[in-house]
């Protein structure tokens, strides 16, 4: 099994963009008949990328492979697809060749990384892998995303969290974000970058059918194929200690192969976030007992 599972995942992906697309919008005249499907056809797309149909076809139902740059960047003209989805096209397109696959490991984060986020004591700092697993967290990173798990959980393989698994299944999590519909479709569309481009990753093919199976959400917004490598952007939390905050975050890329990357979370200056991040470093260094004035405190002002 693969990470996007089955042959028709680059017929999916074309259905689904040609579905948001009417002839208007691409200069096509529209006689008023009743269409059969919504958005383009076939033939009215393979007219605007200048391919057959036939061959078009061919490549919608998974019987053509290798399809040259010139025809994957015609089609993509003609789609109107973004950088991410450009590129999302071209991994389905051309899968890499079967390999075998090495023994699967525990990844860990570089111990120069652990350093770099440790010393990062004013910043949230989480390190996670490609399928969105967290290898290393600091302690106000931890507080803020998962303070209801244990502070070594990345360490351990058998409960190692998972950023896309809590967001989905997790109850906890799901409050935390005022704004979920919109923080669940901007991990569903990172899934799908990332199965297009490890497409032989195991544990990510079983990541995605966990939640496909355990959440009507994820897999109703896995089936429109959405693609986006949301590398910065704001975040707006409901903190069960702080209250509410809006935040800055940045995804930096670690490691090419591997697809590690830190995500950094930040407050403007002078901002109600920039105090409840505060509140929430000293809540972390003044125990059980402080921690309880100040969540009083916190729930009083937000």
């Amino acid at each position: 099994m693969t990470a996007t599972d089955t042959p028709t995942d680059l017929g999916e992906f074309l259905r689904t963009r040609r579905a948001r697309l009417q002839p208007e919008d691409v200069g096509l005249v529209s006689y008023g008949t009743r269409r059969r499907v919504p958005g383009l056809r076939r033939e009215e797309l393979a007219q605007l990328a200048g391919v057959s149909i036939t061959y078009y076809t061919r490549l919608e139902q998974g019987q053509s492979r290798g399809a040259s740059d010139e025809v994957l960047d015609a089609l993509a003209r003609a789609l109107r697809l973004s950088a991410d989805e450009h590129a999302h096209l071209r991994n389905l397109a051309r899968p890499g060749r079967a390999r075998p696959r090495p023994a699967e490991r525990f990844e860990r984060a570089r111990p120069a990384v652990r350093q770099l986020i440790g010393a990062m004591t004013d910043v949230p700092a989480v390190v996670v892998g490609r399928r969105n697993e967290v290898l290393a967290w600091n302690p106000l990173g931890h507080a803020l995303l998962a303070g209801q798990l244990d502070v070594q959980a990345p360490d351990r393989p058998e409960d190692r969290p998972n950023l896309s698994r809590l967001l989905f299944l997790d109850p906890h999590t799901r409050e935390l974000y005022p704004c979920w519909e919109a923080e669940a479709r901007a991990q569903v569309a990172f899934l799908r970058l990332t199965a297009g481009r490890h497409q032989d990753d195991r544990q990510l093919a079983e990541l995605i059918g966990e939640l496909s199976m355990k959440s009507p959400q994820f897999a109703a917004l896995w089936s429109r194929h959405p693609v986006n490598d949301c590398l910065f952007g704001r975040k707006e939390f409901h903190h069960p200690v702080v209250g509410r905050l809006e935040l800055d975050f940045e995804a930096l890329p670690l490691l090419e192969v591997s697809g590690h990357r830190m995500l950094l979370y930040s407050a403007a200056p002078g901002s109600p976030a920039e105090a409840a991040l505060r509140l929430l470093g000293s809540v972390l260094a003044g125990g059980p007992r402080e921690a309880g004035a100040d969540r009083g405190s916190a729930v009083a002002s937000g």
